[in-house]
Order: C-alpha cells, then structure tokens, then sequence
C-alpha cells in the first residue's frame, strides 16, 4: 500500500494528504492528535520495504537524523512500523523548499543568498562533526520556514564516514 489517503491513520498519525515524492520515499503532510500538530511522515515504499538493506537504510536514516539536533537540520520526532508500512515522522513547514524560492525569486539578493549559505554549511558542519556527509545536497532538499530559516533534510543516502568516531 504505497498510496495513503486523506483520513487514513498510519500509527498515531492521520494522513492528510501527499505533500513529496521521490525515488526512495513518499512525504505525507498528517495530523498527530496527542500533540494537536502537523507532521510531515516519510514512508518507505512498499517494494523497498521488502529490501532488508533499503529497510535498514530508512530506519538508520531516521536514527542518524533524530540525533542531529542543530537549527537548520529538520528534526525527526517519531519511527514507526504500522501494518508493514515502514515511516519517520518530522516537524511540518508550510513555506516551501529553496529551489521554490529560486524560481519565485530571481535573482535572490546577494543578502539573501549570503543567510542561506551561512545556514547550510552550519548545518553541514554539524553533520560533518559526526561523521555523516549529506550526499545529496540541492536546493529541493532544503526546506524553508514561514520566517526564511533553511532546513536541510533528506538525508536518506547520507554517508556515516568509517574512519569518524560518530559520537551519536
């Protein structure tokens, strides 16, 4: 079941509806009533799911997020299974992603490109710091908030360096 519907329950969450897609997971914008707030859930296609290594990846992807707690890293909040659907749950932005604001906004004042760059390599210096290089760094995988901050995200090919000592 790789298409969830609007008023579907996927564990404690409520699907509202389908906000991303791409070749390794589909993004769901849901509700999480115990807290009375939006969540973007991450779920794992079904035909990857059946792949120990792809399974293993996803689930290793949400630990090595959920540990990064930086201001420009978007947060993973829960990890869950639910009827053989395999899902992380992240804070919800409302504003779009950078390449959005490229397209709206050409060309984006050098005052602006300098904010971004700042945040983005802070939050892959604090990666870095624990071994894990991002691997797909573009601008449809940093999200931007309502008040123009970046969150970098996606890190579902990320590499854990073998000769770092991750002190996650």
């Amino acid at each position: 079941m790789d298409n969830l519907q609007p008023g579907q329950m996927l564990g404690p969450y409520r699907i509202i509806n389908q906000i991303g897609k791409g070749g390794m997971a589909t993004v769901y914008k849901a509700y999480q009533p115990s807290v009375d707030r939006y969540v973007a859930v991450k779920v794992l296609p079904s035909q990857l799911a059946e792949s120990k290594e792809f399974a293993t990846r996803f689930q290793q992807e949400a630990r090595i997020i959920a540990k990064l707690e930086h201001p420009h890293i978007l947060p993973v909040f829960d990890y869950g299974e639910s009827d053989g659907i395999a899902y992380f749950v992240m804070r919800y932005l409302e504003a779009g992603t950078l390449k959005d604001k490229m397209v709206a906004h050409r060309p984006l004042p050098l005052n602006e490109i300098d904010r971004i760059f700042t945040q983005l390599t802070d939050a892959l210096s604090y990666a870095h710091s624990f071994g894990i290089i991002h691997r797909d760094l573009k601008p449809a995988n940093a999200l931007i908030d309502s008040h123009g901050n970046i969150f970098l995200t996606d890190f579902g090919i990320a590499k854990l360096l073998e000769s770092a000592s991750p002190r996650l």
